[in-house]
């Protein structure tokens, strides 16, 4: 047990130094070539932070356990918006900009009903099977494919985050500490999920708790470690654009990818780990309406917080 405990600390540390040197050289290639923060954080961080998730999901597929697979991506969609976004909204409040509100933030609580819907097929239509088919894999695939479009196309900088205090470097020094950053975000994470894994199975839990928490709490570490080295940072439309993007690419690509390796049963979700997930979602454009608009700020961070201990709660009481 020692030793997982030291294996644990180290993923951690590397995917602490790899989210520094991701967010910087993220942020100077959004300034250099004049992409904004937001769309570097929906593409380059976020997918690239989504890495963990797609190995752990695409190995599961691979070995027909749909349950780690779905779980995984379940409970990292929840941790991702009620524990990260929370944290970082503590730290320093998110403005949601118009284009947030226009597509980006609806187009996240689309994909999570169209996963629903998709994998819940028989539960509420009545014909088919609870589960995702190739179809359903080729069909997210290809919504992801037009959304990356769709957002490089109509990409505008956002007058909220005007770009100050970013560090500019060559563009080659950019990409060698974004590559130096996704390696040690998937390295580290490779490692913690491993020895948080290797811990809970010591303790006797079921394949979709080990997913659904500790699995997805550990491959979200580089989403939260990016997320809040950026708010401190100052890098709000970053940290929502990871988060986002880590959301989307989770259910279109991971998802659909892992679906066309092996169709994906959703017979151990339940309707609250479904509701949990859709809950998270329509909360971010809800914080967009409350107290201060357009703004995701600390009492709605709370909130969130509190919600994942909810959520927790739940799974620690129905093991």
């Amino acid at each position: 047990m020692t030793a997982q405990i030291f294996i644990l600390i180290g993923g951690l540390i590397m995917i602490l130094l790899g989210a520094n040197w991701l967010v910087d050289g993220s942020s100077s290639i959004a300034k250099k070539f004049g992409i904004s923060e937001f769309v570097i954080g929906l593409t380059i961080v976020g997918i690239g932070t989504s890495t963990p998730e797609m190995v752990v999901s695409f190995l599961s597929s691979f070995q027909g356990k749909a349950d780690m697979a779905i779980g995984n991506i379940v409970g990292s969609n929840i941790f991702n918006t009620m524990m990260i976004l929370g944290v970082t909204a503590l730290i320093s409040p998110l403005a949601i900009t118009k284009s947030n509100l226009k597509r980006d933030i609806p187009l996240n609580i689309i994909v999570t009903v169209l996963l629903i819907i998709l994998g819940m097929n028989f539960t509420i239509f009545g014909k088919g099977q609870d589960q995702l088919c190739r179809l359903d894999g080729a069909i997210l695939l290809a919504v992801f494919a037009w959304y990356l479009w769709t957002s490089f196309k109509s990409d505008q900088e956002d007058t909220e985050e005007d770009g100050e205090g970013i560090k500019i470097y060559t563009t080659g020094m950019s990409a060698l500490l974004i590559i130096i950053g996704l390696a040690g975000l998937i390295v580290g994470g490779r490692l913690f999920v491993n020895s948080a894994t290797e811990l809970a199975k010591m303790f006797g839990v079921s394949d979709k708790f080990i997913a659904i928490t500790v699995m997805a709490a550990g491959t979200s570490m580089p989403e939260l470690a990016t997320c809040v080295v950026a708010a401190l940072k100052g890098r709000g439309q970053l940290a929502l654009g990871n988060v986002l993007g880590s959301n989307i690419s989770n259910i279109l690509l991971i998802l659909g990818g892992a679906s066309l390796i092996h169709p994906l049963s959703f017979s151990g979700m339940t309707y609250v780990d479904l509701g949990a997930v859709l809950l998270s979602a329509i909360f971010i454009l809800a914080s967009a309406y409350m107290f201060k608009k357009k703004q995701l700020d600390r009492f709605e961070g709370t909130v969130l917080l509190l919600m994942e201990a909810g959520y927790m709660w739940y799974l620690i009481a129905n093991i």
